[in-house]
């Protein structure tokens, strides 16, 4: 079995706070370290009620603190959205505390809506420039040179290894001509997965960091004693993107049972499955199941699964039940 490891959002749940989102990814990281996870990722998100993992090396802090071992890292951070010298200094310092454990993925999307994009004081535009700015940016973390007039204290010597998230061509075919690890976003945007991953081993040629590419897909992954009871937990996931596809986030809601769920509309069960073709839903031997036919059909290095469970017990049972069966 490939590697395994963790994307998490910090989910806020209906009637929580972010705090108690924060102290639970914690504790989550703390069991996925015992469970022989490789990394624990969380992602940039902003103006999203559900969702507490916006100042993302902040949180990413926090978890480093509280482990020991797994790698900590995002998954990933919105470059558009910030300057690569802060990224670079960010980044060199969660390293700097906690050597040859941070990880640095990096996305060209805004991680939110071009109303929020202004409060951030990011142009549109600025996607545009990222393959620039991802030079840039590796370049702060080289050790610097004597000559060079802008350095990334801490940071500059770190080398904090990169990688290029994407749910298109455009991010493999970068990260292929970079020479830089690869993570494709099939738990929210499927449709490229296959043609993505062919593309970047393609047209991968080797860098100084990597000499193969390496390639790492997320799923969503939902893990019960029993099929019925992961359908049921999943319906949180189907409800808040249903919220989110209407143009109303919502914080985690807490499961629909069978009935409720059955109400839904054809037009949203369709675009559910649509959306989540590639989702692992059951107990432990459906789980066991899906995953390996994941991971042969895409040959994947690394598998990163993903679940937004409103029960942080549930949620523990889901990830230690996908840890056992991919051991």
């Amino acid at each position: 079995m490939v590697p395994l490891s963790i994307l998490d959002l910090a989910p806020i749940t209906r009637g929580g706070t972010a705090g108690e989102a924060l102290r639970r990814s914690l504790d989550l990281a703390q069991h996925a370290e015992r469970w022989g996870y490789e990394r624990f990722w969380m992602a940039e998100h902003h103006n999203m009620p559900g969702v507490a993992s916006a100042a993302t090396a902040v949180a990413l802090g926090f978890v480093a603190q509280g482990t020991t071992r797994i790698r900590v890292g995002a998954g990933g951070i919105m470059l558009p959205n910030h300057a690569p010298l802060v990224v670079a200094e960010q980044f060199g310092t969660l390293a700097a505390l906690y050597p040859d454990r941070i990880d640095l993925g990096l996305g060209r999307a805004p991680g939110t809506d071009l109303v929020t994009l202004r409060a951030l004081r990011r142009p549109r535009e600025s996607a545009d420039d990222f393959p620039e700015n991802v030079v840039e940016l590796m370049r702060y973390l080289e050790p610097a040179r004597p000559d060079q007039s802008i350095r990334a204290v801490p940071g500059a010597g770190s080398r904090v290894p990169v990688w290029l998230l994407g749910s298109s061509l455009y991010s493999a075919e970068l990260a292929a001509g970079l020479g830089l690890p690869f993570a494709f976003a099939a738990h929210f945007a499927p449709d490229l997965l296959h043609d993505a991953l062919r593309l970047y081993r393609d047209q991968f040629r080797p860098s100084d960091r990597h000499k193969k590419p390496h390639a790492m897909a997320c799923i969503p992954v939902y893990a019960a004693d029993t099929d019925a009871e992961a359908r049921r937990l999943f319906t949180s996931l189907e409800q808040a993107f249903l919220a989110l596809r209407s143009g109303r986030p919502t914080q985690l809601p807490p499961p629909l049972e069978a009935s409720e769920r059955a109400a839904l509309d054809p037009i949203s069960n369709q675009a559910l499955a649509q959306l989540f073709r590639y989702a692992v839903v059951g107990g432990p031997e459906t789980v066991r199941k899906g995953v390996d036919e994941f991971v042969r059909a895409t040959s994947v290095d690394e598998l990163m699964v993903t679940a937004m469970i409103f029960d942080h017990a549930a949620r523990l049972r889901s990830f230690e039940i996908v840890a056992g069966v991919g051991g």
